[in-house]
């Protein structure tokens, strides 16, 4: 069970879900506890069995994704995390989560990075994320994906490539939390031309209903458009509650309609401007954000 954080941490890169990263790991303990013990005894590090089934299980995964993500209503984004400092439980049953659920907030889970991660193929993602994030060597690596060292060092390159084509000069942490202050600020003041001045000028806004709540299923694009879309929300949700919150270890927003968490905002920001908006409002993908018990901080 000491294993747990860690595949819970690959399976979420891997996949951008932490439902999903759930059951994964569930399913790769299902798998060792089926083995006879005389079985499991042979093998030399079973962290590192562990972790070849979970990661061959996502490689699975990711293959049938692209037919999940057809048949989505609307846009599909990455799952997002709060804090660890407050992590909420949220599980059907009224428990919290265990601790070592809780995925290790770096660059690696920002939402702008894993939506690139989104656009790599399966044998690309995983390569990528176990030799670039986690450090396995690629000898390890070709024998989770199936591919040669030589070749698994080539989809990690390209992974890498993406990557950096993908990302804008970074923004210093205190100015992006300035930034997503002033964005709430103006957004609560329904101050158009503030909210504008804000955004870039071609920026996009995605948002995730997942089709079990109102939502605009194409990306709404330009500043002003997204200027006036959020002021129509503001008008339309006078109670509607905007707070400061962490969001995949970057600064973001949550909204609140009477106590209950109704969406999560990622940004990715360039400069002095925010360039990309993920509005997460599929209830479905809240529920970490929506549970009663808060957890201490380990």
């Amino acid at each position: 069970m000491s294993e747990r954080r860690q595949l819970i941490n690959l399976a979420y890169r891997l996949l951008g879900s932490l439902a999903d990263a759930e059951d994964v790991v569930q399913e790769t303990y299902a798998r060792w506890y089926a083995m006879p013990a005389q079985q499991q005894e042979a093998i030399e590090s079973p962290g590192a069995w562990l972790t070849t089934v979970a990661s061959r299980i996502c490689l699975d995964l990711l293959g049938s994704a692209r037919a999940r993500r057809e048949r989505y209503v609307g846009e599909w984004v990455p799952e997002p995390l709060p804090d660890r400092t407050e992590w909420i439980g949220g599980r059907p049953d009224g428990t919290t989560a265990d601790p070592a659920d809780r995925v290790t907030l770096d660059e690696s889970v920002s939402m702008a990075f894993l939506v690139v991660l989104e656009s790599m193929t399966p044998a690309e993602r995983v390569a990528f994320v176990l030799h670039d994030v986690f450090r396995y060597p690629f000898a390890e690596v070709a024998e989770i994906v199936g591919r040669t060292p030589a070749a698994c060092r080539q989809l990690a390159s390209s992974a890498r490539r993406r990557i950096r084509a993908s990302q804008a000069p970074a923004t210093p942490a205190a100015r992006r939390a300035g930034i997503v202050r002033d964005f709430k600020a103006a957004w609560e003041a329904r101050d158009i031309d503030a909210l504008i001045g804000l955004l870039d000028p071609d920026a996009t806004t995605i948002a995730d209903s997942g089709g079990l709540v109102a939502a605009a299923l194409r990306p709404v694009e330009g500043s002003e458009r997204i200027a006036r879309g959020l002021v129509e929300v503001a008008t339309k949700a006078p109670g509607l509650t905007i707070l400061e919150r962490t969001v995949n270890g970057q600064p973001g927003l949550v909204a609140q309609q009477d106590g209950v968490t109704v969406t999560v905002m990622a940004f990715d920001i360039a400069g002095d401007r925010i360039t990309r908006i993920w509005a997460v409002r599929n209830p479905e993908k809240l529920r970490p954000w929506t549970g009663a018990g808060r957890l201490p901080e380990v």
